[in-house]
């Protein structure tokens, strides 16, 4: 077995570290609100799940097209390789931490960090038009669209079924739940799983096993669907008290709206602009933003800004580990 094939098998054994990572830590995206209000138990949500996030992932091929190669340029060879798996390493151990303390921040914009600061350390191209137009743009604006979408959709809620009663509404809409909830969890795919499936396709280009950084082999979305899907099955479950339970008090209206207007912003994203967002920031501002229907003061700002804290934080802070993880990992690629 050649150096190079080694080192190539090195990045996408990590990348599928990552993926797995992404599973677990993400769960909460698709599932905490239907946990929260009881609309499914936690082992057939997260089987839901699980299965939404495998359907999903064999539709983000603009998503992992962009990762690939719109994020940074790479000649080919082994110091490239270095730099991928560097930066992959920075967004595992980014989202271990955020797990760790429960905090729902953005797998995706660790891995983007991660890559973006192992690239710069190793004085690399970054493409920071494309990393403008295609991740900083949409990480600002999805989370305020979300939240904006999830404070109409909840009012329109409330208008249309002001005459119904509480007790058969909870029961109708904790059923209306199960279909939201699969919306969000293939739309989590769509997303998350064609990111490491970006991250595989690099790898083999810059180690001289593909042509081009856009052609997706389909093996790739298979691997990282089954990865994704067996960590969302592991359940992230600090994290899903945090979300279904921490920020506001759902009831299976609340859910409904959350889920619904997320995974529309998710599908409009990975099918129409092909843009890497964030699941996790999309979901939880559209949370906020039904809570905020009740009276602001039902939501509970001070978790909301740890979390937005940690949003903050995931980009320099996996960039930072991406690029120390770089000088330790250069030897080993040499």
């Amino acid at each position: 077995m050649s150096p190079e094939l080694i080192a190539v098998l090195a990045v996408i054994g990590v990348a599928l570290v990552f993926d797995y990572t992404n599973g677990f830590h993400d769960a909460a995206n698709a599932i905490a609100t239907s946990i929260s209000t009881r609309a499914l138990t936690p082992r057939v949500a997260l089987a839901m799940a699980a299965v939404g996030n495998f359907i999903g992932a064999h539709f983000g091929a603009e998503v992992a097209k962009t990762v690939g190669s719109g994020l940074v340029s790479l000649p080919t060879g082994r110091a490239s390789l270095a730099i991928v798996f560097a930066g992959v390493i920075g967004a595992i151990t980014w989202n271990i931490i955020t797990w760790y303390f429960g905090l729902p921040s953005s797998s995706s914009h660790a891995l983007i960090g991660g890559l973006v600061g192992s690239t710069v350390a190793a004085s690399g191209t970054v493409l920071w038009d494309g990393l403008g137009e295609n991740v900083v743009i949409p990480m600002v604006l999805s989370p305020m669209v979300g939240f904006l979408l999830g404070y109409i959709v909840m009012i329109a809620v409330q208008w249309i079924f002001r005459k119904g009663h509480p007790g058969k509404l909870n029961r109708g809409f904790r059923w209306a739940q199960t279909a939201s909830a699969a919306a969000m969890s293939v739309g989590h795919g769509m997303q998350d799983a064609a990111k490491t499936i970006g991250i595989v396709v690099l790898a083999l280009y810059v180690g001289g096993y593909q042509d081009n950084p856009e052609s997706i082999p389909e093996w790739a979305f298979w691997t990282s669907a089954a990865v994704l899907a067996a960590g969302t099955y592991a359940g992230g479950w600090r994290i899903i008290r945090t979300l279904g339970r921490k920020i506001i008090d759902l009831r299976p209206p609340e859910g409904f709206a959350a889920e619904t207007v997320a995974s529309s912003v998710l599908y409009f994203n990975a099918l129409v602009l092909g843009a890497p967002i964030s699941t996790t920031h999309t979901i939880t501002s559209a949370i906020m933003g039904v809570g905020a229907t009740k009276r602001l003061s039902a939501v509970r700002w001070g978790v909301a800004g740890n979390i937005i804290g940690a949003w903050i934080l995931t980009f320099p802070a996996a960039g930072s580990i991406g690029a120390l993880m770089y000088f330790l990992a250069r030897p080993l690629f040499s």
